[in-house]
């Protein structure tokens, strides 16, 4: 997956913005000439994401800093393992610890928990997806940590897929009326419709989506939803559970014979990777 760097300057320029203000008072009880050397480690295991954000925040500070990574985004690390040194003025090194931190500590989170989640339906066919739930504003740095745990992405935003849930049914007058209208004002777009019940799912069948999303599914349900759709012959349409998904009931749902699996769970309930910077 491929992120803009402008998009990254922009996260990294407000996250700057915010902590530093009007100057980092701190910092200036360092003499403006001082040099230091410092590493990071991390005191967790974990799927590590986010050397982007992390270099870009000492670019904008003080592009005479040099960082030396010792992994890789995507790489795993064990507590204790050294993930990168840093050398240069103390005063960018000060300035830029929390925030660079931050965004490494966020992402890789989110890496670690796509990893977990892709582990736990490892030897089925079933991808692993994220949704909209991310955190305001990285959007897109989540997504690409997801991609580097080994999950996968489902649509960006509200603009590159048309995902027709129960208000957009109820407000269209239903299914096949509102799987028309998008066919209509948008007919490059793939379209996906949430089902409640089999009632539904066959009435997003008959509409021939590329993709339904069973929504809350039990376990009984979702095998027949995999019956009815595979006895359809030539059908492409894929499908989806959602909701209620935990690393204790993945395995489960992805045993069903479904294609995806999507949660929010991979992006917003996540806890700051352990991360520690030291100066030598």
């Amino acid at each position: 997956m491929h992120v803009p760097h402008s998009y990254i300057e922009e996260s990294v320029h407000t996250a700057l913005t915010e902590d530093i203000g009007t100057g980092d008072v701190t910092a200036r009880l360092i003499p403006e000439d001082d040099f230091s050397l410092a590493t990071v480690i991390s005191r967790e295991s974990a799927i590590i994401c986010g050397i982007d954000w992390f270099e870009e925040v000492f670019a904008q500070l003080d592009s005479q800093v040099f960082i030396e990574w010792d992994v890789d985004d995507g790489e795993s690390v064990e507590p204790g393992q050294q993930i990168c040194s840093l050398s240069g003025s103390t005063r960018a090194l000060l300035t830029g610890e929390r925030s660079a931190l931050n965004f490494m500590q966020t992402l890789s989170s989110t890496a670690t928990k796509a990893a977990e989640f892709s582990a736990a339906v490892k030897g089925t066919n079933v991808k692993v997806l994220d949704t909209r739930k991310t955190i305001p504003g990285l959007r897109l740095a989540q997504k690409y940590a997801v991609h580097c745990g080994g999950g996968h992405n489902h649509r960006t935003g509200l603009y590159d897929a048309i995902l027709i849930k129960e208000n957009h049914i109820l407000a269209a007058g239903g299914i096949d009326e509102a799987v028309q209208s998008a066919r209509f004002h948008s007919p490059e777009l793939m379209v996906e419709v949430e089902v409640e019940n089999l009632d539904e799912l066959q009435l997003a069948l008959n509409a021939n989506v590329e993709r339904i999303m069973l929504d809350n599914f039990d376990l009984d349900l979702l095998k027949q939803a995999v019956q009815i759709t595979r006895k359809i012959p030539d059908l492409k349409t894929e499908l989806e559970a959602s909701g209620n998904v935990t690393l204790q009931t993945i395995r489960a749902i992805a045993e069903t014979g479904v294609d995806y699996i999507s949660t929010g769970a991979l992006t917003k309930d996540v806890k700051a990777l352990d991360l520690s910077m030291r100066f030598s």
